[in-house]
C-alpha cells in the first residue's frame, strides 16, 4: 500500500483512496476502541465516528505517523463516548450470555487452533484483562491500549493523546502497575512469566 499517495488522493476528495485507508486501519481502530470502551457496539460506533471525523479533517494531517493521527481520533471518540456514558449510564436489556454473566470473550477473538479447554482458559484470561482495563481511569486505559496492545511507540502514543512525552510515560508506568496489581487476582490464569516472583517459587 502506497500510504502517502492514498492520503494525498483522499485529501483531494478521492473516496476510494480513503476507503483503502479505512480497510487497512479499521481493525486496529476497532480493537483500540473495544479495549477502551469494553463494549462491541460502542466500539463500532466510536470507530465509525473516528473515521468520519478523520475524513472531515483530513486536510489537517500534516505528515508524521498517520496511524497515530488516526489513533488520536478514535481515542477522542472513545473519551466522548465515556463522557456520554457517565452522564446517562445504561443497563443492558438482556445478559450477554445465557447464564446471566457477561460474555467472556468476543467471538472474533476465538482461536480455531485451540482445544476447547485451551479456548476456555484463553476466554477467562481475556475476560480478566478486559476487567482490569475497565477499572483503569480512561486516560490510563488509553495509553496502555495504544502502547502495549496496538504497539505504538512512545512518541506516537504521546501524539495520539496530545500529551507531553513525560506525561505519557508517567501514565503508562502507573497504568501498567495498576494492571499488574489487578491481574494478580487472576494469577492462576496468567502464564508463569507474568506471575509475581514469590508465586513462582
Amino acid at each position: 500500500m502506497d500510504e502517502p499517495a492514498l492520503i494525498q488522493s483522499a485529501q483531494r476528495g478521492d473516496l476510494d483512496a480513503f476507503n483503502s485507508l479505512v480497510l487497512h486501519y479499521q481493525d486496529a481502530l476497532f480493537n483500540t476502541a473495544l479495549r477502551i470502551l469494553g463494549d462491541e457496539d460502542l466500539a463500532a460506533d466510536a470507530t465509525q465516528e473516528a473515521f468520519l471525523s478523520s475524513f472531515q479533517h483530513l486536510n489537517s494531517y500534516r505528515g508524521g505517523s498517520f496511524k497515530s493521527w488516526l489513533m488520536r481520533t478514535v481515542t477522542n471518540a472513545c473519551y466522548d463516548e465515556l463522557r456520554r456514558k457517565k452522564r446517562r449510564p445504561t443497563t443492558p436489556l438482556e445478559p450477554d450470555a445465557e447464564d446471566g454473566d457477561e460474555m467472556d470473550s468476543p467471538r472474533w477473538l476465538a482461536d480455531s487452533t485451540l482445544t476447547p479447554e485451551g479456548q476456555a482458559e484463553a476466554d477467562e484470561l481475556e475476560h480478566a484483562i478486559q476487567h482490569c482495563l475497565d477499572h483503569l481511569p480512561a486516560e490510563f486505559r488509553a495509553v496502555v491500549v495504544l502502547a502495549d496492545i496496538q504497539g505504538l511507540d512512545y512518541a506516537e502514543v504521546a501524539a495520539a493523546i496530545r500529551a507531553p512525552l513525560g506525561t505519557m510515560k508517567s501514565r503508562l508506568a502507573r497504568a501498567r502497575l495498576r494492571l499488574r496489581e489487578c491481574l494478580q487476582g487472576f494469577a492462576e490464569l496468567l502464564p508463569a512469566a507474568f506471575r509475581l516472583q514469590e508465586e513462582r517459587s
